[in-house]
């Protein structure tokens, strides 16, 4: 009796803490549906060593103009996910995340994107994290980062903001897709391909015998035997025409194939070269002697397609003819040779430019 008495009142006791749970939750929330937001704190959380790109300022205007209520609305009515969403469309926000504290004040915390470099080449105006991920220079805004111009063509266009990598990948599985039709394309030219191959083996095969329980003479059967030939020549030239018009419509096809292959890899070599652009550009940010010794980086798409650097430097009145991305240790090396050893005795200012794009050579023109 006595372990059923217990039993019991350890379910009341159970039974009295839940309701204890439930009757405290539902209080909290009474309380919290009560209670209006009093205040709005933002916090930009600098992830840029170089300047800001985003300020409470900005999103306090980004709410504003937006319509979505914050102060005086009650805690629970305010739409934290449009908040959220409406700042994280700006590109050169990283992450961002808004609550309400539980005394009544909304906190949105925001980081902003760490770029690497800002590309004003060729119509564009930019900043590019070492990841590849771009978006637009926000207004007014100036950070000191790497500044890279010129006529470089990026593997995206201007309007874009996003993961570069994406981009491409989107763009190329377009062409694949663009291919694949072609392809189809092709399909009922394999046909009638086909059944002119088949016509052709049936014309080999047409033959002529002499109907002798007809009692057919020469002449007759040999009447019937031009007759064929000529008939036989007629159809011959009819499907050699056709095999000759359907190759050629394969064949352009296969042409329109070509060239939308060449644009995907041309798409893949304009990347690969925006990324060594990246990682050049990093080379020199952790370079503390070329970080202080190059003053801009001037990046050209040559007519065949290639990327090739240009040098301003602080000393001298020279350009430094860098060439393509390649072999950038060499290069450097290279160049901080002649620094050391040729510019001191020859002059800084004796030079127009100096070329290092050779092996073994550096060319020094007035």
């Amino acid at each position: 009796m006595n372990r059923y008495l217990r039993s019991a009142l350890l379910g009341l006791m159970w039974a009295a803490v839940a309701a204890y749970v439930i009757w405290a939750g539902a209080s909290a929330r009474r309380v919290r549906m009560a209670k209006r937001v009093g205040g709005l704190e933002i916090e930009v959380v600098d992830s840029s060593s170089q300047g800001h790109l985003v300020s409470a300022a900005m999103v306090r205007g980004w709410i504003s103009q937006s319509g979505i209520e914050t102060i005086g609305t009650a805690v629970d009515a305010v739409d934290l996910t449009g908040i959220e969403r409406l700042i994280a469309r700006n590109g050169f926000v990283d992450e961002v995340a808004a609550y309400v504290s539980y005394d009544g004040v909304l906190h949105v915390a925001i980081s902003q994107r760490k770029p690497l470099l800002r590309l004003l080449t060729d119509g564009l105006n930019a900043y590019v994290t070492p990841e590849g991920y771009v978006f637009a220079a926000p207004r007014a805004s100036s950070l000191y980062v790497p500044v890279v111009t010129g006529s470089y063509r990026p593997p995206f266009p201007a309007s874009y903001a996003g993961s570069v990598r994406e981009h491409v990948d989107r763009r190329s599985q377009e062409i694949e897709n663009r291919i694949a039709k072609l392809e189809r394309e092709k399909y009922p030219l394999y046909r009638r391909e086909l059944e002119n191959d088949r016509n052709v083996s049936a014309l080999r095969r047409m033959r002529i015998k002499r109907q002798w329980w007809r009692l057919e003479g020469s002449r007759e059967f040999d009447e019937r035997v031009d007759a064929l030939r000529e008939k036989k020549a007629a159809l011959r030239r009819t499907y050699r025409y056709r095999a000759r018009v359907i190759r050629e419509e394969i064949e352009r096809i296969d042409g329109r194939q070509e060239a939308e292959r060449a644009k995907q890899k041309k798409l893949e070599k304009s990347y690969e070269d925006f990324m060594k652009l990246l990682t050049f550009v990093e080379s020199v940010e952790n370079d503390d002697f070329w970080r202080s010794e190059v003053v801009q980086i001037a990046a050209h798409t040559t007519p065949s397609g290639a990327l090739e650097v240009e040098l301003t430097p602080r000393s001298g009145r020279f350009t430094i003819l860098f060439g393509r991305l390649e072999e950038v240790e060499r290069k450097f090396g290279k160049l901080e040779r002649f620094y050391r050893r040729g510019l001191p005795s020859i002059g800084w200012n004796e030079y127009r430019t100096i070329d290092i794009r050779y092996n073994d050579q550096v060319v020094c023109k007035k």
